[in-house]
């Protein structure tokens, strides 16, 4: 008889014996007999954690490279494509809007939602607990400053609860949940209980730096709303001060990668080089630095175009050491305009041909779009703008002034985060003289109006942001302040009529399958479209 014909004989014959049999005497045994003793029958958190983190860093998924940059790079225009693929230079449609949703939801919060579950009620891991919560508001508000009205209370229960079709919050609830969360996390958290300590990979279970964390991402949310809820805002992030956010580059929340594993490198800039400047393009590929973002830098005289920018030849990986120190120059540093493709380009520079391509800029893939580049989730430098628009408004301790200079100190000086290597200033970070007398040219003016300090301010936060690729937070911060002015490209076909993209469009999917939840959103938001702008957005 074949071995696998009597192994099946004898399971039913004891499945047999077993229905004759009383319960409790067939029973006896029979579960520890049939559990693997090397088999994990609970998750473990710990790990379930890392890969939170590291698939919200964008490690091994898609909404970095679709969403982060083909959107929101070229919407920012710190990046410039003359292909149909990057959406956000031209508004042109890939169909890739709902990449980010996707990911947030099937990825970023399954694990996470398991170690809420699984902690919850357990004064031992009330810190994996109150983490992993304040990891869940982080993940949730990007969700909701891209998309606007999201599942929140809702969201990730399929994985615990079953609800396959949650329910849509109004972006003005979700906002005071989210900082109601935080401020419940925070009570929570416990320096004498056990953390996720390694595991952790952005702060080691330090519990001060979590605070610290929470506390400023209570900033980045308060300050969110000083269009739309000013009293609401001002009551937030008075809150987040006192509290502590904040107060060095130490603090900085990141991940650090290595290159020569999916695991480890820098996503961000593995898509970039394997897709956008491939070393077979020699140069001519179609993705260049934007001539908004050039244009500034050197107006500016800022000594950060060397760590941002480089001639094709210095992303050479087996000759950069040769290289970047000549193709790091500024003065030899151009970029692409954004809104057009290999023909329209002739409308701006007639005499255009493909070769040309190997004179406009690149990012500089030995630095900020290193394999080894950290991801920066949340910076100080972002924190010390916020407080320099808070101060402005009252809201804060010290001027506007002094937390304008930190910030931007802060965000130079953040170049030691990133690779050594020798750059057309012969350095391999920005020194605090130079940075001193970048700050002695181009002060906050005091004696400006309140519009003028904010354009300075979210000017400098816009040229500072590129430094950690968090395209995502420009984005919402420039929708927020108007600062930079940005002009709208206007290519043929946009799906924006000219105007600027202000949200991301629901996935196809939601609208299908969770069809009554994604229509009452829309009645609620506005037509579901790249133009109609989030509650907060005024």
């Amino acid at each position: 008889m074949n071995h696998r014909k009597r192994i099946f004989l004898k399971s039913v014959f004891i499945a047999g014996f077993c229905m004759l049999a009383t319960f409790s005497a067939c029973d006896k045994g029979f579960e520890e007999m049939n559990t693997n003793p090397n088999a994990f029958t609970e998750p473990v958190i710990g790990n379930l954690f890392t890969t939170s983190i590291i698939r919200t860093a964008g490690t091994g998924t898609a909404d970095r490279n679709r969403t982060n940059i083909k959107y929101f790079a070229g919407t920012m225009q710190y990046m410039a494509s003359l292909g149909l693929n990057w959406s956000g230079d031209k508004n042109y449609e890939n169909n890739q809007f709902g990449d980010l949703f996707e990911t947030i939801y099937n990825v970023h919060l399954k694990e996470l939602q398991q170690i809420i579950a699984a902690t919850e009620g357990n004064v031992d891991l009330i810190n994996q607990f109150a983490i992993a919560n304040i990891w869940r508001v982080f993940i949730l508000h990007r969700a909701t400053d891209i998309y606007g009205d999201v599942p929140y209370t809702e969201a990730g229960q399929g994985y615990i609860s079953g609800v396959f079709k949650p329910a849509y919050d109004k972006q003005s609830a979700i906002y005071p949940m989210m900082l109601e969360q935080l401020e419940r996390s925070i009570s929570q958290l416990d320096a004498t209980k056990s953390t996720f300590g390694n595991n952790d990979v952005l702060y080691e279970g330090n519990i001060a730096k979590w605070k610290t964390f929470a506390y400023s991402l209570m900033l980045r949310l308060g300050m969110r709303l000083s269009n739309v809820a000013p009293d609401l805002a001002k009551s937030w992030v008075e809150k987040a001060i006192s509290g502590g956010v904040m107060q060095s580059n130490d603090d900085i929340a990141k991940v650090n990668h290595v290159a020569g594993n999916g695991n480890t490198q820098n996503w961000d800039s593995f898509e970039l080089k394997r897709e956008s400047f491939p070393e077979s393009n020699a140069g001519k590929g179609p993705v260049k630095l934007s001539k908004t973002l050039i244009d500034a830098l050197i107006g500016y005289n800022d000594p950060r175009i060397p760590f941002y920018a480089t001639l094709w030849e210095g992303n050479i990986l087996s000759q950069q050491t040769a290289k970047l120190p000549s193709t790091t120059d500024p003065t030899l540093q151009k970029g692409l305009p954004n809104g057009f493709d290999a023909t329209t380009i002739k409308q701006v520079i007639p005499d255009f041909n493909n070769n040309m391509l190997t004179t406009f800029s690149e990012p500089n893939t030995a630095t900020v779009a290193s394999l080894n580049a950290p991801t920066i989730l949340l910076s100080y430098s972002e924190v010390e703008f916020l407080l320099a628009e808070a101060a402005l408004r009252g809201w804060a301790p010290g001027t506007a002034s002094e937390h304008y200079e930190n910030a931007i100190r802060a965000n130079m000086q953040s170049t030691s985060l990133f690779p050594t290597v020798t750059l057309s200033n012969g350095e391999s970070i920005i020194k605090d003289e130079v940075i001193a007398s970048y700050l002695a040219v181009h002060p906050l003016d005091a004696s400006g109006s309140f519009e003028q300090q904010m354009e300075q301010i979210y000017t400098q936060f816009w040229l500072a942001h590129f430094m950690y690729f968090d395209h995502f937070e420009a984005f919402s911060t420039w929708r927020r302040t108007g600062y930079p002015v940005l002009n709208a490209p206007n290519y043929p076909g946009n799906f924006t009529g000219g105007k600027h993209l202000l949200r991301l469009r629901y996935p196809v999917s939601e609208a299908t399958l969770n069809k009554i939840n994604y229509e009452e959103a829309v009645s609620n938001q506005g037509p579901d479209l790249y133009t109609t702008a989030v509650w907060w957005d005024k």
